[in-house]
């Protein structure tokens, strides 16, 4: 299984991006998936998840900016980020939770992509 993120870059303040992830193997299905991220000297936090039902959550930081969508026939999700802030770079890691195949039922990691806000 492996989670290949795309869509970081290099933002003015106020600007948006989307950042995409999409979950390749042989998946039977994945119960969750959502983004990190982890500044320079900080720990990783949530940014936003998604259940496969849809239900979703998010840090406080980031609510009314940030929308994250999935497509559960496709296993991959994509995070709308919007009124950017210098606050918001990091890098971002995309997550899945309860990957479940036809004998694993694990959690894992995607590659980071960096996210970089100028004010």
């Amino acid at each position: 299984v492996q989670l290949q993120a795309s869509g970081g870059g290099l933002v003015q303040a106020g600007g948006s991006l989307r950042l995409s992830c999409a979950a390749s193997g042989a998946i039977l299905s994945i119960n969750v998936m959502g983004w990190y991220r982890q500044a320079p000297g900080k720990q990783r936090e949530l940014v936003a998840r998604i259940t496969s039902g849809g239900s979703s959550n998010y840090a406080d930081s980031v609510k009314g900016r940030f929308t994250i969508s999935r497509d559960n026939a496709k296993e991959n999700i994509d995070l709308e980020m919007n009124s950017l802030k210098p606050e918001d770079t990091a890098v971002y890691y995309c997550r899945a939770e309860g990957v479940r195949t036809i004998d694993t039922l694990m959690n894992y990691w995607g590659k980071g992509t960096q996210v970089t806000v100028s004010s």
